[in-house]
């Protein structure tokens, strides 16, 4: 009989044979004891008993697929005698009972790294029907969004086996709560859940972005002048998502923590753009994972300039020379000062000024180029009026407020061989006949005669004067001292000498 069958169902039994007739044939039936059965008699009309097995409860097949009963016929003898008969019940079973799985709730563990067709876990259900009744199916149910949506697993249908289909990443999902169904043969399904929890692992780098970047500062910007705002985020978890954040190999910044993930970069060393017109500051950021990751930032700062620098001249001195006889307009002197400061900063105009106010002012004798520091002169010069010049020379720089600082230029006039030598005597303004020397006849040679003397309005080489005779009698009875121009007699004069000579002496520089 199968397990659903009603209990009152009725099932006829064969009835016992006995030769003997009236009371000593069969009278009663018996049935052992049981929990399901109980025996009931049929009585005929014809007056005939037969033995009825009767269900009183609920069968089960699973509990006992199988009842063995002995029905026992007594007749009404003396002695009594009685025949047993052996009543095997045989449980046909039906789909009675759901597949159990061995939890309710599976929890597993897995990391975020495991390769793809990982066994994340094994489900398991039983059905105590047979047969096809009790094959198990499994499946993920269509409510479970996080496996349909991303097909991240895959389930065994026979064996219950739960694989990775796809890469997991903590950051994105780090759980997920699988719907399993168990189905049997009958079409009976039961469920459980599978909560897969991702574990963390130090995959990621810290990330570093600049929020604010103040680029340029000025270079008198006062100490703790913030110059850039800086997230830093990991996006792992825990200890693997904590961070250490530092500026590599640079004194001159400090990295303060604002608030959770912001840092704020300021200054503590005051800047000279001079020395250094521009800083790339490394931003090095570290996570506390295992191996920890590390990422880098470069910031690029720029320094603007303030007027801080005078424009310099290379010496507080400079001597130029300048040829007399000039050319009015040439150029005679460059002079260049320097100012470390950038743009309108550095760039200098140059003026000159007399060091003596009683003298003409410099720009009577001078100019120059405000942009190069080109001297020109404004004249010629004639190195017997004026030898040297002092002047100012000024270089002002464009910042606001400007700058500037003096040089003084020293300018000497060099001499040039432009003036002949003068006699003085004897004088070329004497009016008649030449001049006449009286020598005593009785002189001895080497005797002074006279001297001519003469001056010469250069200077150095072209000064140096020198006496010569150009133009005397034969013969010589004179000699000239080159150097001092005096005249000496040369020998003894004698009566049949000659007793009138003319001499012309000529006095020449020693110059170009």
């Amino acid at each position: 009989m199968i397990e659903f069958t009603s209990p009152g169902t009725r099932f006829a039994l064969q009835s016992a044979k006995d030769p003997d007739i009236g009371s000593n044939s069969i009278q009663t039936y018996k049935l052992s004891d049981n929990q399901h059965f109980i025996l009931r008699e049929k009585i005929s009309s014809d007056g005939s008993k037969s033995p009825e097995l009767v269900l009183e409860k609920t069968l089960d097949r699973e509990s006992q697929n199988s009842h063995e009963l002995i029905l026992t016929a007594m007749d009404g003898g003396n002695p009594v005698r009685s025949g047993t008969a052996r009543i095997k019940i045989i449980i046909t079973d039906v789909n009675d009972n759901f597949p159990i799985f061995t939890h309710e709730v599976y929890k597993v563990n897995i990391s975020e790294n495991s390769p793809v067709n990982t066994t994340i876990n094994l489900v398991k259900a039983i059905d105590i029907d047979e047969g096809v009744y009790g094959q198990v199916t499994y499946s993920f149910s269509e409510t479970s969004e996080n496996v349909h949506q991303t097909g991240t697993f895959i389930i065994h249908p026979l064996t219950g086996e739960i694989k990775t289909n796809s890469k997991l990443d903590f950051e994105q999902i780090r759980n997920y709560e699988l719907s399993v169904q168990a189905k049997d043969g009958g079409g009976l399904v039961s469920h459980c859940k599978v909560v897969v929890e991702v574990l963390d692992e130090n995959d990621n780098a810290p990330e570093i972005s600049i929020t604010s970047l103040f680029s340029p500062i000025p270079e008198d910007s006062p100490l703790g002048t913030v110059i850039a705002l800086i997230k830093v985020r990991d996006q792992d978890f825990g200890g693997n998502g904590d961070v250490d954040c530092t500026i590599v190999e640079n004194l001159s910044f400090n990295l303060i923590l604002s608030s959770d993930s912001y840092y704020r970069i300021v200054t503590t060393k005051s800047m000279d753009r001079e020395k250094i017109p521009s800083y790339n500051i490394t931003i090095l950021a570290t996570d506390r994972g295992s191996p920890p990751l590390s990422n880098r930032k470069v910031i690029t700062l720029e320094i603007l300039d303030i007027n801080d620098n005078p424009p310099m001249f290379a010496k507080s001195n400079y001597v130029a020379y300048v040829p007399e006889n000039n050319s009015p307009g040439a150029s005679v002197f460059s002079i260049e000062a320097s100012d470390p400061d950038a743009g309108d900063n550095a760039k200098i105009i140059y003026t000159i000024f007399s060091t003596n106010p009683e003298e003409l002012p410099a720009s009577s004798y001078f100019s120059i180029n405000i942009e190069t520091g080109v001297l020109y002169a404004q004249r010629s010069f004639d190195y017997e009026q004026h030898k040297e010049f002092h002047i100012q020379v000024s270089a002002k720089d464009n910042g606001s407020p400007p700058l500037s600082s003096n040089a003084t230029l020293i300018i000497r006039i060099v001499d040039q061989n432009d003036n002949a030598p003068k006699i003085l005597y004897p004088s070329s303004d004497s009016v008649g006949p030449a001049v006449f020397e009286m020598v005593p006849f009785d002189s001895e040679p080497g005797s002074l005669i006279t001297k001519v003397v003469a001056v010469d309005a250069d200077s150095g080489h072209n000064s140096w004067l020198s006496y010569h005779f150009i133009q005397v009698s034969e013969p010589t009875y004179f000699i000239i001292e080159q150097n001092t121009g005096e005249i000496r007699t040369l020998r003894v004069f004698q009566e049949k000498d000659v007793l009138s000579h003319k001499v012309v002496v000529m006095v020449k520089d020693n110059g170009d």
